[in-house]
């Protein structure tokens, strides 16, 4: 399975759903907060490092801010 993402204007996008049906693709709208939660989670990936932080340590992080 292969998915792309295009986010663009009603008009265009109505003309590209129709396109990806008629070639037998699946499409599935969504709304600009479920788009940013997508952005937020790639970018949460691409910074992961696989380290544990303690909680005292990020409450001594957050109160200094």
């Amino acid at each position: 399975m292969n998915a792309i993402l295009i986010k663009t204007d009603k008009k265009k996008g109505k003309i590209l759903s129709d396109l990806a049906k008629q070639l037998g693709g699946d499409v599935i709208d969504i709304g600009e907060i479920q788009f940013e939660d997508l952005l937020l989670g790639k970018l949460m990936d691409s910074v992961k490092t696989g380290k544990t932080v303690s909680r005292s340590t990020i409450f001594k992080k957050l109160k200094t801010k």
